[in-house]
């Protein structure tokens, strides 16, 4: 079979304009992928920083951001076009010059430009350079987007109709805006520790004020098994004594029924009352240095109850439940040790109701909270499903166990050591080989 002559052949000047208007072409091609590339790539708060120190090429990017879609439809269709004009201009040239034979080689040689000269060298520039590609091309891409926005908005709802038509629901890029910016965060943030830029300390403190939102006070409170109370009836004498034993700044004073919480009294108010009467104890009435109890609900988000703790100037609020009943009490430090760790000084108590054990294991008492006894111990138990050490067990065999039962969760051994009634109130827990070595 003979082949297929050229129809014509092309001039030098043809050709050099048909080369010339590929490069055009390709270079165009090239600011599309590099521009969608740096705008996806770019820091999103880097350039809110900027924008807010005055930067104005900042706020084109800004803008961008946050019209994703218009900006991607827009450096798309862009790209899409140029691509196929350039695709058909070497084609035809090719084909002008080799005949049927030049289909193959224009497929060969378009796929080699394309991919290196207008996907993978401006994509990799693009990337290693995000923020400041962003800056130069952002007033640009800005002119292009609203150029094109009616083909895109065009475009785009009539993807959301053959969607519609074939029974998916088009959804917009973000679903929980706030949602979205908290796991970026987080993201950024572990990433950064995995890299080595931030600190173990650092990382725990940022995800610790992340975590805020998600925590209700019933989750940290301290429980109304560990409170220590005073009784409002007393001797002065006995009260002093008992609050000058304990670590604490303040302290309920019930009447009664220790449920019947009357007031909260400040050690501070105690000695200056006790100073005002010459250290004389007797002449001092502690019930009426007590300050107004404030309950709040266990169901409160901690965020919340720090924002109020704040307003309210106060570090101090009793935990009641839905029927009111008391649950326990919850302070500032409580809240503060969820985003910093552990706070201790001279007078703090170790941990009550954990007990490590010479052989590796730890007796805990069963009110302990889960999130005290991990903060205590280093170890991850779960506490989504339950509050108390008592109340994981309990979630986790389906029953309140005998006492010598024993039981394996998440790596962990526990064997109730008491229990008194329906309440299991003693545990002994062996943790993982790896967690005791730690």
């Amino acid at each position: 079979m003979e082949n297929i002559a050229p129809a014509h052949t092309l001039s030098a000047g043809d050709l050099l304009v048909s080369v010339g208007i590929t490069f055009v072409l390709m270079t165009l091609s090239a600011f599309f992928a590099g521009s969608e590339t740096a705008m996806t790539a770019a820091s999103r708060a880097r350039m809110h920083q900027l924008e807010k120190d005055g930067e104005k090429r900042a706020k084109a990017v800004n803008w961008l951001m946050e019209h994703r879609e218009q900006m991607v439809g827009a450096m798309l269709l862009g790209n899409t076009f140029v691509n196929i004009a350039s695709s058909a201009l070497v084609t035809s040239v090719l084909l002008t010059l080799f005949g049927s034979s030049g289909v193959a080689l224009a497929t060969l040689v378009t796929t080699a430009l394309v991919l290196i000269f207008c996907e993978v060298l401006p994509k990799t520039y693009a990337i290693t350079n995000a923020d400041g590609t962003a800056l130069s091309l952002g007033r640009v891409i800005l002119f292009i987007v609203q150029v094109f926005r009616p083909i895109v908005d065009a475009v785009q709802w009539l993807v959301k109709i053959i969607l519609w038509l074939v029974g998916v629901k088009s959804q917009g890029l973000v679903e929980d805006e706030e949602e979205a910016a908290h796991e970026e965060i987080r993201g950024a943030v572990d990433l950064h520790h995995l890299h080595g830029a931030v600190e173990t300390i650092d990382r725990n403190m940022l995800s610790g004020i992340l975590d805020l939102k998600d925590l209700q006070v019933a989750d940290v409170m301290i429980h109304r098994k560990n409170m220590i109370m005073i009784d409002a009836e007393s001797p002065p004498q006995e009260v002093l004594d008992r609050v000058l034993s304990q670590p604490h700044t303040r302290l309920p004073i019930y009447k009664g029924d220790t449920e019947n919480i009357i007031g909260v009294i400040h050690v501070k108010d105690l000695l200056r009352a006790l100073s005002r009467n010459n250290g004389d104890i007797k002449a001092v009435n502690v019930n009426t240095l007590a300050a107004k109890p404030w309950f709040v609900p266990d169901t409160t988000l901690l965020a919340d109850q720090l924002r109020a703790f704040l307003q309210r100037r106060t570090h101090f609020a009793l935990v009641v439940d839905e029927y009111g009943a008391l649950q326990g009490l919850i302070t500032l430090e409580d809240i503060l040790e969820e985003i910093v760790g552990e706070i201790r000084d001279e007078h703090d108590l170790p941990v009550s109701g954990v007990r490590p054990q010479p052989d590796g294991t730890t007796n805990v008492d069963g009110w302990v909270t889960i999130r005290e006894l991990n903060r205590a111990m280093n170890w991850d138990l779960p506490d989504e499903e339950a509050t108390t050490i008592a109340g994981l067990v309990i979630n986790e065999a389906q029953a309140i166990p005998e006492v010598g039962q024993q039981f394996s969760f998440y790596g962990f051994k526990f064997e109730i050591l008491r229990r008194q009634r329906n309440q299991i109130t003693a545990v002994r827990i062996t943790p993982p080989k790896q967690k005791v070595e730690s």
